[in-house]
Parts: C-alpha cells; structure tokens; sequence
C-alpha cells in the first residue's frame, strides 16, 4: 500500500504542478491495519491520510464550527486568495487573482480553487473526494503496479476508496485528506462519521496521533508482547459488538501507557485481558472515559499537539451515559454479555 503510494504521490506531484487544485502531500499510513491491530484480518482497510496544503496564490484557514465539541470538534476551511504580484509569481506567467482584471483571468489561466472545489469560500469535502477520485482513476495506468494488478473504484461519499487485486490477493483502500492543524499531528479531516456532516465541514482527526504513540510503544515493548492480541481480542465483531472500536483502542491505549511495556507479554495475556475488562467496567460503571489525546499532557514529545488540544480539559468519551440513563443501563447490559 504504501509502495502504491508513493507511486500516486509522484503523480499527483506531475499533474497537479502549477495548478491551482490543492497540492496533496505524500500519504501517512493510519488506523488499524498500520498499527498493527485490525480487529477482522478477513476484511482489512487500509486508511492513509493525505495531507493537502494551499495552491499557489491561495491559502487555507481553519474555522471552528460554533457547534464544535469534544472530541469530535468540527471545522471549516475557509480558502483565502493572495497577492501573488511578486517578481516570482510572474517569471511563472501566473497572473494575481486579485489585482488582474477577471476578464482576462478567465481567458488566460485556470480558475481560482474557490470556483473548482469550494462552496463559497469554503473548500467542500465531497467535491475534493470526487476530484481525487477521478485523479486516482486516471493515473492509475500510468503505475507500475497496473501491469499486475486489477483496479476497482468503490463509491464513498467523503473519501476516495478502492480495491486492487490480482487474483490471488485483494487490498482495500481508503484515502482520506485533510489539512493539518499547525505543526502538529492533528488534522481536519475528511474521515466519515456515523452522523452526517454537512459538504463543507471537516471533523478534527487524531489519526496520526495515535498511529504514532502506537509506534512509539511498539519501539519498546518486548518481542513477545501480545498488547496488540489484546486489543485485537476485544474488537473483533463478535465479542465487541456492543462497545466501539474506538472505545476499547481508547481503554487499551490508557493501559499501555500506565502499564509497564514489560508486562504484556505472552504469560501476562490473560492477566492484561482481566485488566482491560476491568477497565471498562470501571468505565461504564462511572460514565467516564477520558479521550487519550485530548488534554494528555504526558504523551512523548514526538507526538506533537497544537497548544489548544495539549491543554484542553480531559474529555469524556462516555459523556452520554452520564447524562442518559437508559443509555447507561444499556452499555452496563452490553459489558454483562461482554
């Protein structure tokens, strides 16, 4: 996947040169498959963040939506032409989007990004995905990889998805894009949520956050550790049906990062899974889960978090048990069958 990848990357770098679509960075591996857990082995998804950033004469600015809460913080991008009447914009024959006449921007260069991909002036997450859908669909046989493999589109509505194959073996994949908060491993992000979102709302992502602490764990955790076993034991579809993956990556996450690397290895198992189920049934019992990035100021210094998020308050995944009792009486039912 990542080969294939970077394959893309060089592409997109070729086609998209003095364009004014965003440029798209190379891709980071995130989610389940890239640390090393996907809870059905079967049926693996592998998801990569694209990260994009502004064409020339344009920039990107993040807007926080008023209804925007933790964890799950929502966030526009609002695109903001700029003068571009430099020495070096014009040795590229570019013209300035604000100080040339719009008569002659539209008979001699490309349209603006705001009249290609943008609601407004706002870039919109369903026109990207199609725009890059279509990109993957016409460079794929320029790739090496074509030779051999099969490629197949698969319709998404905020993400561009695919799978090759080549008889034997299928990959799915899953590129989703967004434009990263800062320096930071944080991101807005195009990644699908139950609930629908608007066109133009992009929902804030810890992916590569998390892919990296996973990383970090892994550079030091024994041989033998089972600590992935572990979380792959209690996501799989038929034992963790009535949690969240997301719930029980979050329980486990706290725990490796409380619980010495040392202890989870192959005679801990079952001590480590008492230790999870534990966990959770605190949880429930409390209705209170703490996100594990959001307000986490001990995480390593690799693992780089915008001011605001590294002090937000702690926030509480389990917040709507706390304020529904019915929901509580479920999840205390669904841990029982657990």
């Amino acid at each position: 996947t990542i080969d294939l990848m970077n394959n893309f990357t060089i592409s997109f770098r070729h086609i998209l040169a003095n364009t004014f679509y965003p440029v798209l960075q190379r891709a980071i591996g995130v989610g389940s498959a890239f640390e090393g857990w996907s809870p059905r082995e079967q049926d693996v998804v592998y998801q990569v963040l694209i990260p994009m950033t502004a064409p020339q004469g344009h920039s990107f600015h993040l807007e926080l939506e008023p209804a925007g809460h933790r964890p799950m913080r929502k966030f526009r991008i609002r695109v903001q032409q700029e003068c571009t009447c430099s020495s070096e914009q014009q040795s590229r024959n570019m013209l300035c989007f604000l100080h040339h006449p719009e008569e002659e921007l539209r008979t001699n260069q490309d349209p603006s990004l705001l009249h290609t991909l943008c609601t407004g002036s706002y870039l919109n997450v369903e026109k990207t995905a199609r725009w890059i859908s279509q990109l993957v669909r016409a460079i794929w046989l320029s790739l090496p990889q074509s030779r051999n493999w099969y490629f197949v589109h698969l319709p998404s509505r905020r993400s561009c998805q695919f799978k090759v194959t080549n008889g034997r073996q299928t990959y799915r994949i899953e590129m989703l894009f967004g434009v990263q908060q800062g320096n930071s491993d944080v991101f807005v992000s195009s990644q699908p949520r139950p609930a629908y979102s608007p066109s133009i709302t992009w929902l804030e992502s810890f992916d590569v956050a998390e892919m990296k602490f996973f990383r970090y764990i892994a550079r030091r955790a024994p041989r033998d550790s089972l600590h992935l076993k572990c979380l792959q034991f209690f996501t799989h579809p038929q034992l963790g049906s009535g949690f969240s993956t997301y719930t029980m990556k979050t329980i486990v996450m706290h725990l490796l990062w409380t619980t010495p690397v040392s202890q989870w290895g192959r005679r801990d198992f079952v001590r480590r899974l008492t230790h999870i189920s534990k966990k959770l049934s605190d949880s429930v019992i409390s209705t209170n889960l703490n996100h594990f990035i959001v307000g986490n100021q001990t995480l390593p210094e690799e693992i780089r978090l915008p001011t605001e998020v590294l002090m937000a308050e702690p926030c509480n995944l389990f917040h709507d048990l706390f304020t529904d009792p019915v929901a509580h009486s479920q999840a205390m039912s669904l841990y029982m069958e657990l």
